[in-house]
């Protein structure tokens, strides 16, 4: 009887190690038990690059952050009467005031750019030095259209606004010249809530008691990752130089000329006011055009002040970490690729691999991930990936060679190897042909693999004829 049990016992065993279906069911297991760690290398690609964005934040912080140009706005107070009913239905009058608000009617913006990188650690921040200069002139106010009183106009108290979204990166104390004349501009963080930083002139127009004046001012200031404007003219014209090869255009507009060289480029927005979310004038106690915010107004302007905003952003001209993350997206393949095609190789010399050599194989094919980024973060992603699938494919074929005792055999998955790690390389580089070259490829390796197993008989159980 004990014979007997002992007898089944090692027929499961043989049945155990030498069926195909049981070392293929493994393998897959392994495949997806080796997607643990594959997910933690993406956390870890995902922390680095958190760690990235927060020293950014930090430069940014210290240096200055984007800056977002806005104005200028004419804002004239002015009374009007407002009518009051009592609880007993009785109606009074008392004053109020109010506020006119003229955007310009041309509005011409010229610029330079310098941007530079800045260094903490292994990251890198986008930083850079503008001086912009603004001219245009403020639209004629119409009294009869917008129902207003002359009478009830406060000449003498009228403002001048312009924003600006990061007040520590001005280098000068702006100057505006309004209708000839000097103004320097001071921060108003009570009264005018038009942008989220104001720095406003007070004329007194009390002795023209006319809005279609001629204004001119120049920004000197830093600034960080991105410069951007605000569409407020009826009229906008806006050209930008800059010393850097990778801008990208942000906003809803786009250039209508651009000239994007290696080390420069230059762009040219032409915008009428007609896609502009704002009226050229209208009247309200307190408007609001921040960034986030919506516009607090008349009805005619309902729109998010970032609908009107376009600009550059000064991207790093590698971005290490992305490439790096579409390259882990791609483990998965790479390993399942691999694991069958040492399964043929297995098969095809009649050496048989035991399961913890494939763990250790996997365990290579993950730490290649590592590699890749803690290269990446030092000599960029390109030589990285260069020196870590070298790396890998060494190391993967040199265990080959040592467990199959066949050199040319190992040679052919090296070769193979190579072939999977070009192939996912070439993929990242792609953008547009992407999806074609990948299916391509793809379907090429099916074709491989089923071309290796018509040259295996199955019927014979190939797996019972190797040898430990």
């Amino acid at each position: 009887m004990n014979n007997q049990q002992t007898t089944q016992q090692g027929g499961f065993r043989a049945w155990f190690s030498e069926s195909i279906i049981v070392k293929l069911c493994l393998i897959g297991v392994l495949t997806l038990l080796l997607l643990i760690p594959s997910n933690l290398i993406e956390n870890l690609i995902v922390e680095r690059q958190a760690r990235q964005q927060d020293v950014n934040d930090e430069i940014s912080d210290k240096w200055s952050g984007s800056q977002l140009v806005e104005g200028p706005i004419l804002v004239i107070p002015y009374k009007t009467m407002v009518n009051h009913k009592d609880s007993s239905g009785k109606v009074s009058y008392k004053e109020a005031l109010t506020n006119i608000y003229i955007l310009p009617e041309t509005l011409d913006i010229v610029g330079k750019a310098e941007p530079q990188l800045l260094h903490r650690g292994i990251f890198d921040a986008v930083v850079y030095n503008a001086k912009i200069k603004v001219k245009g002139k403020f639209s004629a106010l119409e009294l009869i259209k917008s129902g207003i009183n002359p009478a009830m106009v406060q000449w003498d108290k009228a403002k001048v606004d312009i924003g600006l979204s990061d007040l520590k990166g001005l280098k000068n104390n702006p100057v505006i010249q309004l209708d000839h004349k000097d103004y320097a501009v001071e921060p108003d963080f009570a009264n005018l809530a038009l942008f989220t930083n104001n720095l406003i002139i007070q004329p007194d127009l009390s002795t023209h008691k006319n809005t279609g004046l001629d204004f001119s001012f120049d920004l000197d200031l830093r600034g960080s990752n991105a410069l951007t404007f605000l569409h407020i003219g009826k009229s906008t014209t806006v050209k930008i130089d800059g010393s850097w090869g990778n801008p990208k255009f942000t906003g809803r507009y786009l250039p209508e000329q651009r000239t994007i060289s290696e080390k420069a480029f230059t762009a040219t927005w032409k915008m009428p006011y007609f896609n502009r979310p704002f009226s050229q004038q209208w009247t309200n106690e307190n408007s609001t055009l921040e960034y986030n915010a919506p516009v607090k107004q008349q009805t005619s302007v309902k729109s998010a002040a970032k609908d009107a905003t376009f600009g550059v952003q000064f991207i790093l001209p590698v971005d290490q970490y992305q490439k790096t993350m579409r390259s882990g997206k791609y483990s998965i393949l790479i390993i399942m690729l691999t694991f069958i095609s040492l399964f043929f190789t297995e098969l095809l010399n009649k050496k048989k691999v035991h399961l913890l050599q494939y763990v250790l194989i996997g365990a290579a094919m993950i730490i290649y991930y590592t590699l890749l980024l803690s290269f990446s973060e030092r000599v960029g992603f390109d030589i990285a990936y260069l020196i870590a699938s070298i790396a890998t494919v060494a190391l993967v074929g040199t265990f080959i060679a040592t467990l199959l005792k066949n050199k040319k055999a190992a040679m052919i998955f090296v070769g193979i190897l190579t072939i999977f790690y070009a192939f996912i390389y070439v993929i990242i580089q792609l953008q547009d042909l992407a999806l074609l070259f990948g299916s391509v490829g793809l379907f090429v390796i099916v074709a491989a693999l089923m071309y290796l197993s018509a040259k295996i008989d199955w019927n014979k159980n190939p797996l019972a004829e190797i040898k430990e």
